[in-house]
């Protein structure tokens, strides 16, 4: 690093990439603050329920033969934008993207 011009861009890139897969940063990359707090151990505890359910949907003893609906676990979409054309962020930008509540 060089005094006074701070981290070079190889640095931060690599502290970017070493976030965790919870962090704001990696949600917001990833479609939106839906998704912050959503890493694999929260996506692989989803499925499970999921799959749970579906195995006593498909071993249960229902009365009158109809199996009860059971919702799936709700999960973060992504919101759908039009892709606009590509431009860089500024970092004016990307400040204010955490800083908005």
């Amino acid at each position: 690093m060089i005094a006074g011009r701070g981290p070079s861009p190889a640095l931060v890139l690599l502290l970017a990439q070493r976030l965790p897969d919870t962090s704001l940063t990696v949600a917001l990359a990833s479609g939106g603050r839906d998704f912050f707090g959503w890493g694999v151990d929260r996506y692989l505890t989803a499925d499970l329920f999921d799959a749970i359910n579906s195995n006593t949907r498909a071993t249960g003893n229902w009365a009158k033969g109809k199996a009860p609906k059971i919702p799936p676990w709700p999960r973060p979409t992504a919101k759908a934008k039009p892709a606009p054309a590509k431009k860089h962020a500024s970092v004016a930008g990307i400040y204010q993207q955490f800083t908005r509540r």
